[in-house]
């Protein structure tokens, strides 16, 4: 099996890569894991992963100036149904538009937006940045085997999904408000939280990924 790890540009690629390299290890059979900037190569993967950090637009735009490569997700993911994983801001990138410093077109697959953090509370700071308990869902998830409500991840974010199916939040936390943690349709799954700066839950939910047959 090969997974592919998607370097556009994004800030978190070397902590992503190594983290699903570890995964990958930890597994019976261990997967092949390459980093590549290669529309080809998205398009033969059996797994696929974008991560992502920054603004939305400058990593929906960081996708677009990789030639074919929004073509060749399109086609892997949705068509042939091969699994992805969404980290941070890839996993926004899966929503209909993002409204960081203007609007920009996601790629539509989950419907919804990705807008502002509002807390409503003043202790708690824009972005949220630290741990926060996870608070599970659809614990029959996969993806969230063993990894039970109250495990603790990663987050630096400052703009959150706001799905029009709630069907889609597979967990969430609560930071003045809920807020999707991770979400999720048919062979799609994506986290706000950064699973590869989150130790041995972020690890165990990688390999979860590599496991999954949806």
């Amino acid at each position: 099996m090969t997974v592919v790890v998607i370097d556009y540009g994004s800030g978190n690629l070397r902590s992503a890569a190594k983290a699903v390299e570890r995964a990958a290890a930890s597994l019976a059979s261990p997967p092949e894991v390459a980093v590549v900037a290669d529309a080809r190569a998205v398009l033969t993967a059996e797994r696929i992963v974008l991560p992502g950090q920054g603004a939305f637009g400058d990593c929906a735009a960081g996708v677009r100036r990789v030639p074919g490569l929004r073509e060749a997700l399109e086609e892997a993911i949705i068509h042939k149904g091969r699994p992805f994983l969404g980290i941070c801001v890839g996993m926004q990138l899966m929503a209909s538009r993002g409204l960081e410093h203007g609007s920009h077109d996601g790629f539509g697959w989950i419907s919804g937006e990705v807008v502002r953090l509002e807390p409503g509370e003043a202790r708690l700071k824009i972005p949220q940045m630290g741990w926060n308990d996870l608070i599970v869902d659809q614990p029959d998830h996969p993806v969230l085997a063993g990894v039970p409500t109250g495990t603790d991840f990663y987050f630096v974010h400052g703009y959150a999904m706001r799905c029009r199916d709630p069907a889609h939040i597979l967990a969430h936390v609560e930071y003045g408000q809920p807020l999707p943690a991770v979400i999720g349709r048919d062979n799609l799954v994506g986290t706000q939280f950064h699973p590869d700066k989150s130790q041995a839950a972020g690890l165990r939910l990688i390999a979860n990924f590599l496991a999954w047959r949806p």
